[in-house]
């Protein structure tokens, strides 16, 4: 890799972990179609959503960035990608205010949102103060203590399932529907696939820094599992919706099922590969995979 400049644009690039933030925008994109179906999409509210979850996805991950430097636990033995502040590329105080912006500009978001909303919600828009708080909150008690401890898996049902969709969905219908919360569990599921492969990758250098992730405490073929159960129990519940007549059963072939073969192929691979750096690509996969999941659903939702 050519020399990066220290607090570059293409160091915060870098550092921003532009293919993490589909697991931002694919929650949005599905809250904002189940929406659409019900006649109640408003574009303002979801363009807004999708800024305030991918300004919150930088700043944890240049919180995660910066606290595994001050840890110690970007060691020379690291599998994953190269991480801004243990290269150098960006210095621990820039990168505190980096933090602080992408913070701010989420808050903003959010207010922004609030304003739109106002008055026309249950509870006058104070419930969305509450979910950008514990949003806020959980950012650092994630990356900070939290993941150390085994808690990440839950933590992404939440915070890329039920927040997002639910909230998506809240702000344009004004309510929440049994479809909604499937759905928020399906694409928690989904993206929770991305955060197995990178703890089964580093569950050695893990179990080092003291990091007790599921994969660290249950071992490789949990992991290994775990993976390619989580994209099934997706695909299986996303039958709810041929039931609730959302999607026709020849879209949950083209959608769902289409994803399901995507995700086995890559589990095969993962499964052929077991330890080492060729599992990164399998991290590109899966976030290719998610992706698909989010569009190929989204549209038939829609539809």
């Amino acid at each position: 890799m050519k020399a990066i400049t220290a607090n570059s644009l293409r160091a915060w690039i870098l550092a921003a972990r532009p293919k993490t933030l589909t697991g931002a925008l694919i929650p949005v994109l599905i809250g904002s179609s189940l929406a659409f179906a019900d006649g109640s999409f408003d574009m303002i509210p979801a363009l807004l959503c999708a800024l305030f979850a991918g300004g919150m996805q930088i700043a944890a991950n240049f919180i995660n960035d910066l606290y595994d430097y001050l840890k110690g636990s970007d060691r020379t033995d690291r599998l994953g990608p190269e991480r801004a502040c243990a290269q150098g590329w960006i210095t621990p105080i820039a990168m505190k205010r980096g933090i602080a912006g992408m913070l701010v500009f989420s808050c903003l978001m959010g207010c922004a949102l609030l304003q739109q909303c106002w008055g026309r919600l249950p509870h006058g828009g104070w419930e969305l103060i509450l979910l950008g708080l514990l949003c806020v909150i959980f950012a650092f008690l994630y990356t900070t203590i939290l993941s150390y401890r085994g808690w990440g898996d839950l933590l992404v049902l939440v915070f890329f399932g039920f927040i997002p969709v639910g909230g998506t969905y809240y702000v344009q219908a004004h309510t929440i529907t049994a479809d909604v919360w499937v759905a928020s569990l399906i694409c928690g599921l989904v993206i929770d696939t991305l955060l197995v492969v990178n703890n089964y990758r580093d569950r050695e250098q893990d179990a080092l820094s003291g990091k007790r992730t599921l994969v660290v405490r249950f071992g490789e073929p949990f992991g290994r599992y775990l993976y390619l159960g989580l994209g099934a129990a997706a695909v299986l519940l996303s039958m709810w919706f041929v039931y609730a007549g959302k999607i026709e059963p020849l879209a949950f072939i083209w959608a769902p099922c289409a994803y399901l073969c995507l995700h086995v192929l890559t589990w095969r691979r993962m499964a052929a590969i077991r330890s080492g750096k060729k599992l990164n690509g399998i991290l590109g996969e899966t976030s290719r995979n998610m992706l698909f999941f989010g569009l190929l659903l989204s549209l038939a939702l829609a539809l």
